[in-house]
């Protein structure tokens, strides 16, 4: 069943690419994201790849749950999720690879179950509020009608309209419920103090012109994680999947296959 029913009423959607007895890597989609987000990448990433796209509770497909109202939504309900859907699947160990909110999520999983990691892809994201250095202001601004143009480098979406288009006909629509919840987890979050506990094998990746998440972030994240790689992908922004996805997944999948034994 593509669906994975959790305690608290949460439905977790979930597909499945790529060959069965390749090793797994679970792909974590940002805040509002959906497996459609990463059609561009699925099937680069499923030639070597036992590929674990699900839509986080809130986003796509999945349904929230009823955690109560009074109760804030932490980065940890999404861990367990991860690791619910994990144990579902009969995945003993797998590669992470988390963008934006889900790089967050891989970095707490990364911290509170390390077994269960074979290596992390953290991209375009950051540690923690506290230590987060900001986009500067006049680069955030967007028009009224088109607040997704931050998404993309400057200039993207004017020389290539098709492209965006298609990204905004493929992507569902999120429940403000949904994306104030996941807010809050990102209020609380704060990985950067135990960053130099994480010892699975990491690449820090980050589009160069991301105007969401600052790239200095991605810097701040390769310096606090021993062995940290990073790679930075010029003439991309926070969507850097989307808009250069054959560059993208040669960096992630030359880096995976060199940590597939670890």
């Amino acid at each position: 069943m593509p669906f994975l029913d959790r305690p608290d009423g949460a439905r977790l959607y979930h597909e499945l690419h790529g060959p069965t007895d390749r090793s797994a890597l679970v792909l974590l989609e940002g805040m509002g994201g959906d497996i459609a987000g990463w059609r561009r990448n699925v099937p680069h990433l499923a030639v070597d790849h036992r590929v674990v796209a699900w839509d986080l509770r809130g986003n796509g497909r999945s349904l929230l749950g009823t955690v109560p109202e009074d109760v804030p939504m932490g980065i940890e309900t999404f861990v367990d999720d991860t690791l619910a859907l994990l144990d579902e699947l009969g995945i003993e160990r797998a590669h992470l690879y988390g963008q934006s909110f889900g790089g967050m999520i891989a970095q707490e999983f990364a911290l509170n179950h390390p077994g269960r990691v074979r290596a992390l892809v953290l991209a375009a994201t950051h540690g923690g509020r506290a230590h987060l250095v900001p986009v500067p202001a006049n680069r955030r601004t967007a028009p009224n009608d088109r607040p997704w143009i931050t998404l993309y480098a400057p200039g993207f979406p004017e020389a290539h309209p098709e492209h965006v288009a298609g990204d905004l006909a493929s992507g569902t629509g999120q429940e403000p419920v949904a994306r104030r919840r996941q807010w809050e987890a990102i209020q609380t979050f704060d990985s950067f103090d135990r960053l130099g506990s994480i010892h699975a094998p990491t690449l820090v990746l980050h589009g160069a012109q991301d105007r969401m998440i600052d790239p200095r972030n991605a810097r701040l994240l390769a310096e606090r994680i021993p062995g940290a790689r990073l790679e930075t992908l010029e003439g991309a922004g926070h969507v850097y999947h989307s808009e250069q996805a054959d560059r993208s997944d040669a960096l992630v999948l030359a880096f995976l296959r060199s940590h597939d034994d670890a």
